[in-house]
């Protein structure tokens, strides 16, 4: 796509979201009802974290290699939720975005030194990866489960 029609598309996309909740509130409240994408990600995150831990420590290089690309890429909400969520992060978004950018690029890292065998480069990295998702999980779960699931 065109980056100069990029930005568009998201102003396009914001400004649709937003006249939908405002015309329908009933809907926008009936949408919040229903578990959010964001959740199924992160459970996919976390059993994919459990089997590079499990492979890790078995030293299985090449199943590291394969489920680090499922981490640095994992699936992202559709439009509408991501919006919900960008509009509610407001100007924390950036500092949630520069965490799961940390989290693809040491999850990178971590594929690359299993695919070369370099296991404390693997460690090191997963610890990177780790290390990420607490800081972001710690500054935001609580208040975004709060705000999303408990406060309905």
């Amino acid at each position: 796509m065109n980056s100069t029609k990029k930005p568009f598309l998201v102003i396009a996309t914001v400004l649709f979201t937003v006249m939908t909740i405002s015309v329908n509130p009933a809907g926008a409240q009936a949408e919040s009802a229903k578990p959010m994408a964001l959740r199924g990600v992160m459970d996919k995150l976390g059993r994919d974290m459990q089997a590079i831990t499990g492979a890790i420590s078995k030293e299985e290089w090449a199943v590291v290699a394969e489920l680090a690309p499922k981490i640095a890429n994992h699936a992202e909400p559709l439009v509408a939720e991501k919006m919900r969520i960008l509009a509610w992060l407001g100007t924390d978004a950036g500092k949630f975005r520069s965490h799961d950018g940390q989290t693809h690029e040491s999850a990178t890292a971590m594929g690359d030194a299993a695919k070369r065998g370099d296991g404390l480069a693997v460690i090191s990295a997963f610890s990177k990866v780790q290390q990420s998702c607490l800081i972001c999980h710690q500054s935001f779960r609580k208040p975004f489960l709060e705000h999303f699931y408990e406060n309905r």
